[in-house]
């Protein structure tokens, strides 16, 4: 890392401007505008916020909204150019301008965008688990073919990727993800048999989106992330692990084969990561401050019991049977919380339709990123088949 900054700016394109991680890496290209030019900016149907951060950057010409009916509706400002659907995301992804893509779009939709960015010789910088989860075997394929460093967003695998450095895979013995434990780490099992949608949400640590917030609940999260952390790393199975600790401020610990073992301190903000991810090699002042030593504060880890928490379970079920049961777990998963916040489904009917949908699964290895998909919308139809099993009484 250099602790110059980049000599010129770097153009961005934000594909899921709005979500989350969106509205954070839109508080970090601000703080930096000399170093951070914002280009191109998409999401799912919120035309309105999207004209909002259009007139706040001058920089943005291409805006895409993936919902047509939204797009519809779009006005934009002057000089905008409007794009819809999964080809307009893949304009944005391809933008001649653009120097890197921050991709969070949640589910399958980001997948085809990213990999015509990587073809497309932009940096790629990963928020959305389900790229690699779904298709690790062809997005690291398509990376290494155009000589592309995937720069991941996510907390943990970020600080993994500055762990890491330039120690080769070889030296790693293991590579360890933090959970906070989620919104019931601290609650008797037998209260999770009436927790609602509400309850869930109300994280003690992070401020996110409601899909990831029930997914740290669950612990899918960390399934997800384990699984990513494979593909992003180049690990066996046996050497991504996750524990518990619930301060969030140790993202990751990376142990190598001598014994020796580093962690990584940061604030509980995606913006560090983000900033990280956008300006790599380059450091600047962060957004927000950092940790204050001359305050107290302990860093607490303890095993996770996976009977408490059972899709990190299948999570690591899945991830060592590989070939699509990554994308089935992960498919099924989408289904089963959406309907448990429609409040169709109780909290802990979440893993047990999970491993239906797994169990009920022939699997095998995609030859084909079409094999991937074709696995991820049965998984899906089964998985909604079932509902009505696990619907609330």
């Amino acid at each position: 890392m250099s602790a110059t900054p980049p000599s010129s700016p770097q153009r961005v394109v934000l594909l899921g401007a709005t979500g989350s991680i969106g509205e954070n890496a839109l508080r970090v290209i601000a703080a930096h505008p000399d170093y951070l030019q914002l280009v191109g900016i998409a999401a799912h149907s919120n035309h309105a916020r999207l004209a909002e951060i259009a007139r706040a950057h001058p920089t943005v010409r291409h805006v895409a909204v993936f919902d047509e009916t939204a797009r519809a509706a779009a006005q934009m400002p002057a000089g905008v150019t409007l794009h819809g659907g999964l080809e307009g995301l893949t304009t944005l992804a391809t933008l001649p301008e653009a120097d890197t893509v921050l991709t969070a779009i949640v589910g399958v939709t980001g997948l085809e965008p990213s990999l015509a960015a990587i073809a497309a010789g932009k940096d790629l910088a990963v928020a959305s688990k389900e790229i690699l989860v779904m298709a690790g075997k062809f997005v690291m394929a398509a990376a290494r073919q155009h000589g592309i460093t995937l720069r991941p967003v996510d907390s943990e695998h970020n600080a993994v990727f500055q762990c890491l450095a330039d120690n080769p895979t070889k030296d790693i013995a293991r590579v360890v993800l933090t959970a906070s434990g989620g919104a019931f780490r601290d609650r008797d099992l037998a209260d999770l048999a009436h927790v609602t949608p509400a309850d869930a949400l109300r994280h003690p640590n992070w401020d996110m989106g409601p899909k990831i917030t029930v997914d740290s609940a669950t612990l899918a999260n960390k399934g997800l992330e384990l699984i990513e952390a494979q593909w992003l790393f180049d690990l066996r199975p046996e050497q991504c692990q996750a524990v518990l600790h619930t301060q969030s401020l140790a993202h990751c610990l990376v142990e190598f084969t001598d014994g020796a073992m580093l962690t990584h301190l940061c604030p509980p903000s995606m913006t560090f990561p983000i900033q990280h991810a956008l300006l790599h090699p380059h450091r600047l002042p962060s957004v927000e401050p950092s940790l204050d030593l001359n305050r107290p504060f302990s860093l607490d880890f303890r095993p996770i019991d996976e009977a408490r928490f059972p899709m990190l379970r299948l999570a690591l079920a899945a991830m060592r049977a590989g070939g699509i049961a990554p994308a089935v777990y992960n498919a099924a998963n989408e289904i089963a919380v959406a309907a448990f916040l429609a409040e169709q489904m109780p909290f802990l009917a979440i893993p047990r339709l999970v491993e239906q949908v797994l169990d009920q699964t022939s699997h095998q290895d995609p030859d084909q990123l079409a094999d991937v998909i074709a696995a991820d919308a049965a998984a899906r139809r089964l998985a909604q088949s079932l509902l009505t099993t696990f619907a609330v009484s």
